[in-house]
Order: C-alpha cells, then sequence, then structure tokens
C-alpha cells in the first residue's frame, strides 16, 4: 500500500481533487445549508481559476515539492523521526497529526499578525460558502504555506507517504468542511467530536470578528477544544449568519480573481486583534444551548 501510494501520487492528488470537487458540488445541489446571494457561474469560475493559477505558480516556485523535501530530508537522515527507529505506521500517523497541528499553529498566526491577515483575507473575503472556498488563497500565501511546510517536514522528518496523505487530507477535508451542505444536527454533533464538519468552520467565516476568529482547524477538531479556540454555533444561526469581510462586500471586490489578488494592497495596515469582540453573557449561554 505504501508503495502503491508514493508512486501513484500524481494521480492520486488530482484524482481526489476532482472526485471532491463533483461530489461536494453535487451534495451542495441536493441539499444545500444556506442560499447563495452571489451567482454560482461567476465565483467558482473565478475561485478555481485562482486554484490553478497558483498551482502552476507553485510549480515554478517549488519544483521539488513537499514529498521531494520530504525523500531529500530521510536521504540525510534530518528530522525527529529519523532520529529514531519508530514502527513505520506510527511514523506515519505520528507525522500526520504533526502536520495538521502545524497547520493550526499556522492558521492562528495569519489571523494574528495583520500583515499575514491582509493575505489571509482573501479566503475570508468570499460573499458565499461553498466546496470552492476551501481552496481559494492568494498566491503569496500559497507560497509562505509551502515553506512553512517544507520547514515543517524537515524537522520532523516526516516520512514521504506521511506527506502524501497529509497532501490529500488536506485538500479533501478543506473541501468538505467549506462546502454548503447539510448533515443531520445529530450526525454534525458525533462527527465534530473528531474532524471539522461543514458547520463547525462555516463559523470562522462569520463576518463577527470574534467568529472569524474562532474554529480555525481544518481536519481534527480537538487542536480547538485544547486552545479555547472552539466556537460551537454563531449567534444568528447558520442560515441568517453573514458572511465575508465587512470592508468587502462587492463581487468585483471580493469575487473576481483581479480584486483578490489585489486585495492584500488594498487600504491601510491596522490591527486584528484575535476575540476582539466579547459576547454578552445571554449570546454565550445561546451559543451553548444551540
Amino acid at each position: 500500500m505504501i508503495e502503491f501510494i508514493t508512486s501513484n501520487e500524481n494521480i492520486i492528488r488530482p484524482s481526489v481533487f476532482v472526485g471532491m470537487l463533483v461530489i461536494m458540488g453535487l451534495w451542495e445541489v441536493i441539499a444545500p445549508r444556506r442560499a447563495l446571494t452571489v451567482s454560482k457561474l461567476l465565483r467558482w469560475s473565478n475561485n478555481l481559476g485562482l486554484v490553478f493559477f497558483n498551482s502552476f505558480i507553485s510549480k515554478l516556485v517549488f519544483p521539488l515539492a513537499a514529498t521531494g523535501v520530504a525523500a531529500f530530508a530521510a536521504e540525510h537522515g534530518w528530522g525527529l523521526l529519523n532520529l529514531y527507529s519508530l514502527p513505520t505506521v506510527a511514523a506515519i500517523v505520528l507525522a500526520i497529526i504533526a502536520l495538521d497541528f502545524i497547520i493550526y499553529l499556522q492558521h492562528v498566526l495569519v489571523h494574528a499578525v495583520p500583515a499575514l491577515w491582509r493575505l489571509h483575507r482573501v479566503h475570508h473575503a468570499d460573499l458565499d460558502y461553498d466546496v470552492t472556498t476551501g481552496s481559494r488563497f492568494h498566491t503569496i500565501e500559497i507560497i509562505l504555506s509551502m515553506l512553512i511546510k517544507f520547514a515543517a517536514i524537515v524537522v520532523l522528518g516526516a516520512p514521504v507517504v506521511a506527506v502524501i496523505i497529509f497532501e490529500v487530507l488536506l485538500n479533501g477535508m478543506a473541501m468538505f468542511n467549506h462546502a454548503n451542505v447539510k448533515l443531520p444536527l445529530s450526525l454534525d454533533k458525533v462527527l465534530r467530536w473528531l474532524i471539522v464538519t461543514p458547520d463547525m468552520h462555516r463559523v470562522h467565516h462569520s463576518i463577527e470578528d470574534d467568529e472569524t476568529n474562532s474554529n480555525f482547524g481544518f481536519n481534527l477538531s480537538c487542536w480547538d477544544r485544547l486552545f479555547g479556540t472552539y466556537r460551537q454555533q454563531p449567534r444568528k444561526g447558520h442560515e441568517a449568519m453573514m458572511l465575508g469581510i465587512r470592508t468587502f462586500r462587492e463581487p468585483k471586490q471580493a469575487s473576481w480573481i483581479t480584486g483578490m489578488l489585489l486585495m492584500p494592497f488594498v487600504g491601510t495596515v491596522s490591527d486584528y486583534a484575535i476575540n476582539r469582540r466579547q459576547w454578552t453573557a445571554n449570546e454565550e449561554q445561546q451559543n451553548h444551548e444551540q
């Protein structure tokens, strides 16, 4: 199995992307969670256009890719997991969990540092929330994320197969938990004890600052619970909550690829403090009751 995964990465990754896009896209049509407010054709063409543009740039800037970095580290014996003789399965599982935690920390960081938030707000400015939102990031943020990932792989000494599995999970889960799909509430309640569900992550895309600065996880939900960044529900409920960013409400700014690429350079630099807005006691009680 390990040999199959490592030798077929170039088939597995695009297949998962296309498969998840089709599955979640059909699910959104059959059982949508919210009514869309912007033309789906406009958003999908521009969001996916940005994805393909980023993929092209990434291959130019980083021809080695994450698996190449992992192979290079293994060849030279770099990283914690290359210093100890662990069972293969244990090393793979530990590497995936550690990389998941690092992505959680990175996500918190891009919200806490104003300069990084200017890049990351491209992801949050989407006026609707669906499967394509999960892959919508500014090109510079993609490059910075790759550098962080490379460093993490080298420090951890993550096995090549672990990196491939993690990359597939990162992509697939982002498409799942950004999808505009309706899950039975009882199922959502159980699933979110282990993984990030669409309802759990949608809170993170609220226009309200403290709701935006919560539920940072993309795969395992435990990090938000452990570090106090978990929000159970948005104040106004999922159907009534407003998505996006207050300063980018026009489709030309928030939905066109040109607006997305220019967004980090628009406006003055200002603070974006984690959990700046405080909930009232009544709002907090309502959150726990929902």
